[in-house]
């Protein structure tokens, strides 16, 4: 019989300049595992994604009573959408900000866990006890050099086609469309159809292109928004606390941009999932969770 879980909604007021935004989030533990108290809070990627692609992590819950803490980043789903935010706010600094923010004002400043899935990874606040990095690159150009690799495995016309429709920004044509579509089913989720979850996130990312156009740009092989030197590569030896880290080898993350992860932070296990690409807790669920559990029991 499948457990009556709580589940509580909010609302956090985030302050940016003169404006007082929205950030929306979910609580949710199962009261009959006895479980630990400890949170584990739940950052989606993107940017301009939902939490909706994550809900798979609410798992962790159910088996074990850990509260799971989802929230929609500032620019969409059940968030503020900001569409008066000046364009210069959209930078790695406000959604820290945003993630510190919510921490206070759940009251767990000094006791949580953090997944952060692909863009997620890019906030470690203090206070976190342990840190477990999904699918994330620690900096901008070893992903594009990543990306560029996986496309040299493709045949010599597919990849001319994307790369000539990018320097062209042709990529409203047919031809690209049909690349790159192939491309990011075999690189971001391999499953046939894509999970509803995760077809949730990607229309209400679709809905509001402007965010990922002004923090990655419109390119996938070449970035060229604000993001597009970003590393956090220096701050990583300051991370301390147990950190688990996890990709695949279809990943469109590649261990190139994960590298320096487990070169920098001192207390880190790598898992290199077999049977899934940039969305494992869809495509390969049973062992991405005993991964996770594994590595939170310890």
């Amino acid at each position: 019989m499948r457990a009556v879980m709580d589940i509580s909604t909010g609302r956090a007021d985030f302050k940016q300049g003169s404006e007082t935004f929205l950030t929306w989030y979910k609580v949710i533990k199962n009261p009959t595992t006895g479980g630990s108290d400890r949170p584990l809070i739940v950052v989606h990627g993107s940017p301009g994604m939902t939490h909706y692609y994550m809900l798979p992590l609410q798992k962790l819950s159910r088996i074990e009573g850990i509260p799971v803490i989802f929230y929609d980043q500032l620019g969409n789903g059940e968030s503020s959408h900001c569409d008066n935010i000046p364009s210069s706010s959209w930078n790695l600094q406000t959604f820290v900000d945003e993630l510190d923010n919510l921490i206070r004002h759940l009251g767990i400043s000094d006791n949580f866990d953090l997944l952060g899935h692909s863009w997620g990874a890019s906030r470690t606040p203090s206070g976190l006890k342990h840190l477990i990095i999904s699918n994330a690159a620690a900096d901008m150009k070893l992903m594009e050099k990543g990306l560029n690799n996986l496309l040299d495995t493709y045949p010599a016309d597919f990849s001319r086609v994307i790369r000539r429709h990018e320097d062209e920004g042709t990529m409203n044509s047919f031809e690209y469309t049909e690349a790159i579509t192939e491309f990011v089913h075999n690189h971001m989720c391999t499953l046939r159809p894509w999970p509803s979850e995760l077809k949730a996130s990607v229309l209400a990312a679709n809905a509001h292109p402007e965010i990922i156009e002004i923090m990655m740009g419109s390119r996938t092989f070449k970035k060229a928004g604000v993001l597009k030197d970003y590393s956090i590569i220096d701050s990583l030896p300051d991370i301390s606390c147990p950190t688990l880290l996890i990709n695949s080898a279809l990943d469109e993350v590649q261990d190139i941009a994960m590298q320096p992860f487990a070169d920098k932070i001192g207390n880190i296990r790598w898992v290199k999932l077999e049977n899934s690409s940039h969305m494992p807790m869809h495509e390969e669920p049973e062992r991405y969770f005993t991964v996770i559990l594994d590595f939170l029991r310890s």
